[in-house]
């Protein structure tokens, strides 16, 4: 049999498959503790990773959402770990409060300061954006070490993050920067676990553009 020929899609409408993603979406996580303003961010949490594991680990600070719209709304600037994230970022949404993601981490300065520190350009550009990006919103995806940094500068007054949605991916120091976030007094928006990645952090930057461009 020839599946080239013999499947059809539901649909070739972007915009009727993803409003039959979100119907799916809704039907299979089925009874859960989000608010009406979080639930959202899981969606497309969910939607960008077809992990519902993923998006029932969500966790957010009770005024992550709030400040993640005031934020974009404010135009404050988008901080991305790295370009992947950055990529995936809705634009033109930011722009039309004029906000803009930067990230930093193949600065040129960013690596050769890392290199003359022997540490990481994840940790070295975080230093960087806090100068640039006071009270935006810092995307993390893939770098622990930038979710650690960012939190130890938190806690020394140095940084004053608007929102932080930090869900680095991976097995060393993954799920224990997440587990440091939790601790912090700040809005953040995390995932309990390894889990997490450039998508999931693209996915959160995104919802929570469109919620503030439904607000006018």
């Amino acid at each position: 049999m020839d599946f080239r020929t013999e499947f059809k899609p539901l649909t070739v409408q972007p915009q009727e498959i993803e409003a039959k993603s979100f119907e799916m979406i809704t039907e299979e996580l089925g009874p859960h503790d989000f608010t009406e303003e979080q639930y959202p961010v899981v969606q497309r949490v969910i939607h960008a990773s077809a992990d519902f594991e993923l998006g029932r680990s969500l966790v957010f600070h009770p005024r992550a959402i709030e400040a993640g719209i005031e934020a974009i709304r404010a135009g404050r600037t988008v901080v991305a770990d790295v370009q992947m994230v950055q990529v995936g970022i809705s634009k033109p949404r930011l722009e039309k409060f004029g906000g803009k993601v930067n990230v930093y981490i193949s600065d040129p300065d960013v690596m050769e300061e890392a290199k003359r520190l022997n540490t990481t350009r994840a940790i070295i550009s975080v230093r960087k954006a806090i100068r640039e990006a006071e009270g935006g919103i810092f995307a993390i995806g893939n770098a622990p070490t930038a979710l650690l940094e960012l939190i130890r500068l938190v806690k020394e007054g140095e940084a004053r993050p608007g929102l932080i949605v930090g869900v680095p991916v991976g097995f060393v120091s993954a799920a224990e920067s997440k587990e440091e976030l939790l601790q912090l007094d700040v809005p953040f928006i995390t995932n309990i676990g390894r889990k997490g990645g450039s998508p999931v952090a693209v996915a959160a930057v995104n919802a929570l553009s469109l919620m503030a461009e439904k607000r006018g």
